[in-house]
């Protein structure tokens, strides 16, 4: 069949136009991901998947298919939050996050619910050394990490003495944050050696303890105190006290002193968040901070679950209680 040559050259040129409208409409499809948001979920997702502590327990097909639905039309970084989100969710740990660069916020979805409480302190007679560990934000060898640890070690030199029976150290209302000045703070009364894991999925497993002055990871240093305290006396009796404002690195400090001798809890459970993170640095400079590990005692008796008190009682009968014990009542 033969066109005319005006009827031909409009039929090129509305073929051409269908052309150019289909490859507009697919770069300007709303559903679209562009390649930067789809880069950067994958980015995300393929750490989760290869160091979750949960990975084993996830279909992760199912997963990505989840959370690339919540990413439907994102086409920067930002649109993708509520996707990192669910991935968070979805994760079931309770305890990971991210923080977006520059500062910009935190996205957590934690379902936990961990208060704490105020509490009054009594009397406490002079022959029992006190010691409050507090939560700490901040790095491991910096100097605030330093005078944090030496403020704890200062607890101890000023009020240790030969009469001495007996120790409390308060773990309540610690709600974590960088666990290394804790333990090098706490150091000489936990005693020197490994003191608890962090044991993998994999049943791969790394020791925290306290050495020389240092906390440690595997036995190198982490936070190290120079002109470190020594107790007058070994191996002391020590009550340790717990509440459910204790998580994350506040359930290290309480899990190192269990199956040490001497030594008895009393409280109420804490928060349950007893399991350890790993950052991970992404491509924008955000930081995916992910649940990695649970902790274990030094007898590597796993959590992942409060920690119950050795004599259960209320936050504020527990001081009096850890008194009495340490006093032979």
């Amino acid at each position: 069949m033969n066109f005319p040559k005006r009827s031909f050259l409009f039929v090129v040129m509305m073929a051409a136009s269908l052309l150019f409208a289909a490859s507009c409409n697919k770069d300007d499809d709303p559903t679209e991901l562009s390649a930067e948001a789809e880069s950067f979920l994958t980015e995300i997702l393929d750490i989760m998947e290869a160091n979750s502590i949960n990975r084993d327990k996830i279909d992760w097909t199912v997963f990505r298919e989840k959370v690339f639905a919540k990413a439907i039309g994102a086409k920067s970084i930002e649109d993708t939050y509520i996707a990192v989100e669910e991935a968070l969710t979805l994760l079931g740990d309770n305890h990971s996050s991210y923080r977006k660069s520059g500062g910009a916020g935190t996205i957590f979805v934690g379902q936990l619910s961990c208060e704490g409480q105020n509490n009054v302190l009594p009397t406490i007679p002079d022959n029992i050394g006190y010691v409050k560990v507090n939560f700490f934000s901040g790095g491991s060898a910096d100097g605030a990490a330093l005078s944090f640890a030496r403020a704890i070690q200062l607890q101890i030199k000023t009020q240790d003495s030969e009469d001495n029976i007996g120790w409390i150290v308060d773990v309540r209302n610690n709600g974590g944050g960088n666990m290394w000045p804790m333990i090098a703070g706490i150091g000489p009364i936990l005693g020197e050696g490994v003191a608890g894991y962090f044991v993998y999925p994999d049943g791969s497993e790394e020791s925290w303890g306290y050495q020389a002055g240092a906390s440690t990871l595997n036995g190198s240093a982490v936070t190290t105190l120079t002109e470190p305290y020594e107790l007058m006396k070994d191996n002391p009796k020590v009550a340790v006290l717990l509440n459910n404002g204790i998580a994350s690195s506040g359930e290290i400090v309480a899990i190192s002193f269990i199956g040490r001798e001497n030594t008895k809890s009393f409280g109420e459970a804490t928060c349950g968040l007893s399991t350890s993170n790993t950052a991970y640095q992404i491509s924008d400079d955000s930081l995916l901070i992910l649940t990695t590990a649970y902790q274990a005692d030094r007898n590597k008796n796993v959590f992942g679950v409060p920690i119950e008190p050795d004599d259960p009682t209320s936050s504020e009968a527990s001081i009096n209680r850890a008194i009495a014990w340490l006093q032979g009542e």
